[in-house]
């Protein structure tokens, strides 16, 4: 039994009020920056109080930023790799839990060993995928000598291009692994007693039909929680789509809030920038608020 102390209580929530004012407080600052003119957001020292121009800095970032074209863009990577990561690690986990093979242990610690190389590690092999997925198998033609064979006996030049440069295909596919997907989706599918699997193969049920019948449903708030996370990543990424889309037309909205960001002699308009911060920041806001009942009960609980 958890002995309750008062003192304790006070100290625990004067941390988490200290916390939330050191979450909500750089915030704060971005909407009183937003909400006032170019003279009232350089003033010295720093205005701590709402401003009358909420609306036209919001109205000049969302048109300076091309917002309507770049939310799309975002929306799109976003849902797409959320969904490709889910469905990846579900398969991949399903694989390492359901089925019988000899390295199926080496495989999950070479899985989880790649949470220790974030995406700025691989970023140069990656990149590298991006513009020629097909670069392996053609080196492997170039090795084999079958692409000089093929030469010489039909004049064909075998030369495989898939470049995924400025296209939707670079900004999600290389991003769509996940480690950390495939360890929560193995650990919740080690919690299915072994009898709902006996049951569900006597019913007759192949592997995929017990994929989709007993364990998406069962796995729901594991998706849930799982989904808000990788939403949130996904709009968030910057220094990939920076390097996928050399085209500025493509660009997604954390690539083009940085381009607004004053640089050199420019003018320092931080009132439009802070309220072009608060349009990026409202999509991920409204996913996480919309999802936080499903998100804790993802975290805090396990269905069987």
């Amino acid at each position: 039994m958890v002995e309750r102390r008062p003192w304790l209580d006070v100290f625990t929530h004067v941390l988490l009020l200290f916390s939330a004012l050191a979450l909500l407080l750089p915030v704060w600052l971005a909407f009183v920056a937003a909400t006032h003119d170019l003279a009232g957001v350089n003033r010295v020292p720093i205005n701590w109080l709402p401003g009358p121009y909420l609306l036209d800095n919001l109205a000049a970032a969302w048109q300076r930023g091309s917002f309507a074209t770049r939310f799309g863009t975002s929306l799109i990577v976003a849902v797409g790799v959320t969904a490709g990561k889910i469905l990846l690690a579900m398969l991949a986990a399903f694989a390492l839990v359901f089925f019988q093979w000899r390295a199926k242990i080496v495989v999950f610690w070479l899985i989880f060993l790649t949470l220790m190389l974030p995406l700025e590690v691989r970023i140069v092999p990656t990149y590298a995928v991006a513009a020629n997925a097909l670069a392996p198998f053609q080196a492997i033609l170039d090795a084999t000598g079958i692409t000089t064979l093929v030469a010489a006996v039909s004049g064909i030049e075998i030369s495989l291009q898939w470049q995924m440069l400025n296209s939707y295909a670079g900004l999600i596919l290389p991003l769509i692994a996940t480690a950390t997907g495939t360890f929560l989706y193995r650990q919740f599918f080690l919690t299915i007693p072994e009898e709902l699997v006996e049951a569900a193969k006597m019913d007759g049920a192949g592997p995929l039909r017990f994929l989709r019948d007993v364990l998406v449903p069962l796995s729901r708030t594991t998706i849930a929680a799982l989904a808000t996370i990788l939403f949130v990543y996904s709009w968030n990424q910057y220094l990939w789509p920076l390097l996928v889309t050399t085209e500025p037309d493509r660009a997604t909205v954390m690539v083009e809030l940085s381009r607004m960001v004053p640089r050199g002699d420019s003018i320092p308009d931080w009132n439009v920038v802070m309220a072009g911060a608060l349009l990026v920041m409202l999509p991920p806001l409204a996913v996480v608020i919309f999802m936080q009942r499903w998100f804790v009960r993802g975290l805090v609980q396990t269905e069987k």
